[in-house]
């Protein structure tokens, strides 16, 4: 999977189309994310003995990977992403758009 942890991406694609959020959790077997403050969905919570009061609570729902664009870091506009190999053999993410190395 090319996303990773901490990556600014946009949704490309579905009831989020346009909304912009960093990746919370990535989940590689399925090839889902989890983005910070989009796809929210509500869920309730019992009231139990630390929390009296049931309540109903907004959570982060995972999204496809292949909804999701990474943002280019110059540009700040959607971008793919390439992989090139250094002399080392160390891997780095390459920004298609501008050609920057991302983190």
């Amino acid at each position: 999977m090319k996303l990773k942890k901490g990556d600014k991406v946009m949704v490309v694609a579905g009831k989020s189309r346009g909304k912009s959020g960093t990746i919370v959790r990535v989940l590689p077997r399925e090839n889902l994310v989890v983005l910070d403050g989009v796809n929210l969905v509500k869920r309730h919570r019992r009231p139990n003995a630390q929390n009296r009061k049931g309540q109903i609570i907004d959570k982060p729902a995972p999204i496809h990977a292949s909804n999701v664009m990474i943002l280019d870091p110059k540009s700040g506009k959607p971008t793919r992403i390439k992989f090139q190999r250094s002399a080392e053999g160390v891997r780095t993410r390459i920004a298609v758009k501008s050609g920057q190395a991302l983190k």
